[in-house]
């Protein structure tokens, strides 16, 4: 998948990486949220909490993943909505036995730096590469899942996000409605819409494809309404990983508390 991306981002540097950032419809405030995190065949690999506070004029958001195994996923991006989603700052780690590339990496709008320390190879010693990356306006790593919520329904747009492989490359990423799934919570009936996120590789698809390198859609489902919520998410966490699944969850609070 390396070579894949490196080539799409040679070709997509000779494009313009300007789009056009995603409306505010729905703004973001202080929450706090409960997930699970499971395997392809349903089996629990972990608890996660997604943390979002005000600060310093915008908007922080963690995502935070447990392993049982001891391995740990944990995502920060800070960000504003002055009419539009404006990511500013974002920070991904990984490390433990299920990210076999474990990943220190990091990028900023302001002064364009990115910083990434990784070890390519288990028992390698770390590495560190940093540089420039001009971020394009809808960068949105750590906020695809924000930006759902306030795309109109039934509309495609496509966006950008920067892999990491570990050198950073910007990528385009279409997202797409995939229809209304029903959802339930004991009496509750609702809907959902399915988008499917694809990555872009331009001309490099159908080679991509043959060498079975073409990176899987995600999926997400939010739910519909004068609130939009996020619901679940399918795909990998890092370059061909496995597909998880995240989902939402509550508290169990011990009985006669």
């Amino acid at each position: 998948m390396i070579w894949v991306y490196a080539i799409a981002a040679t070709l997509l540097s000779f494009c313009t990486l300007h789009a056009d950032p995603i409306d505010v419809r729905f703004v973001e405030g202080s929450t706090r949220g409960f997930l699970l995190l499971r395997s392809s065949g349903g089996e629990v690999l972990g608890d996660g909490e997604q943390l979002q506070v005000l600060r310093d004029g915008g908007v922080e958001t963690r995502l935070i993943f447990r392993f049982k195994d001891g391995s740990s996923h944990e995502e920060t991006v800070f960000f504003t909505q002055r009419k539009v989603f404006t990511m500013h700052k974002y920070r991904l780690v990984q490390r433990g036995p299920s990210f076999p590339k474990p990943l220190d990496a990091s990028l900023d709008r302001a002064t364009e730096q990115y910083k990434v320390k990784y070890r390519a190879e288990e028992n390698r010693q770390e590495e560190q590469d940093e540089g420039k990356l001009d971020l394009p306006p809808d960068a949105y790593n750590g906020m695809i899942s924000m930006v759902l919520k306030n795309l109109p329904r039934g509309i495609t747009r496509t966006v950008h996000t920067v892999a990491f492989t570990p050198k950073p490359k910007v990528v385009k990423l279409e997202l797409s409605p995939a229809g209304e799934v029903p959802f339930s919570f004991g009496t509750i009936r609702r809907n959902a819409t399915h988008y499917l996120l694809k990555p872009q590789l331009g001309i490099l698809g159908p080679i991509a494809s043959l060498f079975g390198k073409h990176p899987p859609d995600y999926r997400y489902w939010i739910i519909n309404g004068e609130a939009p919520a996020f619901l679940a998410f399918e795909g990998p966490l890092y370059p061909q990983g496995p597909i998880w699944r995240v989902e939402l969850t509550a508290p169990v609070l011990p009985k006669g508390s």
